[in-house]
């Protein structure tokens, strides 16, 4: 699928290792994003848009996120840099509420368990909605791919 992202690769050089659940929630984010995502450069006025698959690259560098995007065969297809102010309350939300997740899981009946991982998702799908207004003319992504992606950034976050 050339809309797609084919490798997807956390630049987390200098950052704090991250506790086996973070861990977890990187490999399937990624393995989850590999299987099933939507990603197309929009076309530009001044330049050709090389068409994917594509490698992605995530890394923050000065206190903001950066996207940086190539093809399958590693040419230069952009590269983007967010603040990470958008997303500070929302991702500090993410992981309060997955720490109670976790530690419900360990000790709480399944109906309260529900009740937090939906409060969960509900986060999760506004990490989304914010990283696709925040990519806005530099990328598309559908809600699914953005999520996974948020997830990913929340996991730079926890090092960062």
């Amino acid at each position: 699928m050339t809309n797609s992202i084919c490798h997807i690769e956390i630049d987390d050089r200098g950052l704090a290792a991250p506790t086996p659940e973070i861990e977890q929630e990187r490999k399937v984010a990624i393995f989850d994003l590999l299987e099933d995502n939507s990603f197309v450069l929009p076309e530009r006025a001044d330049r050709k848009v090389p068409e994917g698959p594509f490698r992605l690259s995530l890394a923050i560098r000065d206190r903001r996120l950066v996207f940086d995007v190539t093809t399958e065969s590693g040419e230069k297809a952009g590269e983007f840099h967010l603040s990470l102010g958008p997303f500070r309350q929302v991702v500090k939300d993410y992981f309060q509420i997955c720490e109670s997740y976790f530690e419900a899981v360990k000790k709480l009946p399944p109906s309260q368990i529900e009740a937090i991982d939906m409060g969960r998702r509900g986060i999760h799908n506004e990490g989304g909605r914010v990283l696709q207004e925040r990519l806005e003319g530099k990328a598309d992504v559908d809600i699914d791919t953005a999520r996974r992606l948020f997830t990913l950034i929340c996991v730079l976050h926890f090092g960062g």
